[in-house]
């Protein structure tokens, strides 16, 4: 990644919240620039006239809305990094089809912003400048990302699958660990498991799914169960039954 800062275009209709969230991006040292739009048509014209590396859009706008917006950018040759601004969660699964880098719930924090940039600089492939991170770059698809809750936010995070380390059933909930913290999804287990069938990903427990590249150790126990070690230095059960299929997804 080069030194070279983002150019960024924040969208939003109401323009007290359009420039709280310009100027929050303005003091971020990750950007060179901040242009700002106050519909979606304003914002489809400028991002012709040039190529901005990361469009911070509001998702729900008069005529043309956000997830519309994202629709056209993602068509352009050198498409920009997209992340989301709302106050409501109800559109964050919609915005993975999208390939959006984030989803930040108003009002939008410093904090969150800066996350936010750290990824729009991470999914810029390696030898293309800040400038060009429209062209190619490695955005998650649909499958590659899950929405989760945020408690400490107070609102949703786009985690990538590859840092998810496990997950733990509650009910109607389920608790998922991943390198970057705990968060909270509304759904079951076997959902979870599986919308990541074959990815590398077990069902070790009634309880918990677990990804195994993210293990760092197993160990046997004397009554026929096991242990996993994660990295974050979590210990998760590996029930019986579960331990032949283990072995067997291991030993490959």
């Amino acid at each position: 990644m080069s030194d070279t800062a983002l150019s960024v275009l924040a969208v939003d209709d109401e323009v007290p919240q359009l420039e709280d969230l310009a100027r929050l991006l303005r003091a971020n040292r990750r950007v060179s620039d901040v242009e700002t739009a106050a519909s979606a048509r304003d914002a489809v014209v400028k991002a012709r006239e040039r190529g901005y590396d990361a469009v911070f859009l509001d998702v729900r706008m008069p005529e043309l809305d956000g997830l519309e917006l994202a629709k056209v950018l993602n068509a352009f040759p050198r498409s920009p990094a997209l992340v989301f601004v709302s106050a409501f969660d109800t559109s964050a699964v919609a915005t993975f089809e999208l390939r959006a880098l984030d989803y930040l719930m108003k009002p939008v924090t410093p904090q969150r912003i800066d996350e936010a940039l750290k990824r729009v600089e991470a999914a810029a492939p390696v030898g293309v400048e800040a400038g060009d991170v429209g062209g190619g770059r490695g955005a998650p698809d649909a499958r590659e990302v899950i929405a989760v809750h945020d408690l400490r936010a107070r609102g949703m995070r786009l985690l990538a699958r590859s840092s998810i380390l496990y997950v733990v059933s509650y009910g109607d909930y389920v608790r998922v660990y991943a390198d970057s913290g705990r968060y909270l999804l509304r759904s079951s287990l076997t959902d979870v498991e599986r919308r990541f069938s074959g990815q590398g990903f077990l069902r070790v427990h009634r309880q918990y799914l677990v990804n195994l590249n993210r293990a760092v150790e197993i160990r046997a126990q004397l009554n026929g169960t096991a242990v996993m070690r994660f990295e974050n230095g979590g210990e998760i059960p590996v029930a019986r039954r579960h331990v032949p299929e283990l072995r067997r997804r291991v030993r490959k």
